[in-house]
């Protein structure tokens, strides 16, 4: 009997390598950025024709906005030209828009046009492409913890009921549900650490890493990766009959 492949349901990127693709070449660092918006959208597609559920992808840091003032500025504006370019594709595609992170802290342009991407998308049942948008992920665990202390204090809940569940019930992947969790994180531009990203949600998943700079990541990439990850031996802590 075939040994049953590994479900691929939610995806995580850590899309990293955009600076050093622009240096490569010659050309200044937005420049990377550039390349690196115009491959979400190859990846996407190629993720949707997989059959992945949820692919979330890291964009932009708590930490980035420590980066260069006019980095930061164009970074914010990336997503306006994304969407205003892709988004009848996503709809044709019945691709769900969702971005988490602190989108209240964004400048009011960029706030109105991921708010736009969501409500324009908010009734398509496809592939979930969720942004991690000015997202840092111990700060998503101390505002889910600030909640569940109002919980108590207000006699909602007792501490005996806190839960794995409850916690993840609190934090940005939520609405998932059985999703929530990704299966797999790829990590580009031979960088191996997780920088903030998911780390509740990343208990259990598998990690890859890629020595290709985001732009260069390509499809067959992807496949070559989702490929790996089916045929991994997947124990979550427990033993099997396979293990000596």
């Amino acid at each position: 009997m075939a040994e049953k492949r590994n479900q691929l349901n939610h995806l995580a990127i850590i899309m990293d390598g955009n600076g050093r693709w622009a240096t490569k070449q010659g050309k200044p660092r937005v420049a990377g950025h550039y390349e690196g918006m115009n491959n979400v959208e190859r990846i996407t597609l190629a993720a949707d024709q997989l059959g992945i559920k949820v692919l979330s992808l890291y964009a932009f840091s708590t930490e980035n906005w420590a980066r260069p003032k006019e980095e930061v500025a164009y970074l914010m504006n990336l997503p306006v030209r994304f969407f205003d370019h892709f988004m009848p594709t996503l709809m044709e595609k019945n691709v769900k828009v969702n971005i988490m992170g602190y989108l209240d802290e964004l400048p009011r342009k960029t706030y109105d046009v991921v708010q736009r991407a969501m409500a324009e998308t908010a009734q398509n049942t496809g592939l979930i492409l969720n942004f991690a948008f000015n997202y840092g992920s111990r700060r998503e665990i101390t505002t889910a913890v600030k909640e569940i202390g109002t919980l108590i204090e207000t006699g909602q809940i007792t501490s005996d009921q806190i839960t794995e569940e409850l916690i993840s019930d609190r934090l940005m992947t939520a609405g998932f549900k059985e999703f929530r969790d990704p299966d797999l994180l790829i990590r580009t531009s031979g960088e191996q650490r997780i920088s903030n990203f998911m780390l509740w949600q990343l208990a259990y998943s598998e990690l890859a890493f890629s020595s290709k700079n985001w732009p260069d990541f390509t499809k067959e990439d992807l496949q070559e990766f989702v490929s790996d990850f089916q045929n991994r031996h997947r124990r979550f802590g427990k033993l099997d009959e396979t293990d000596s």
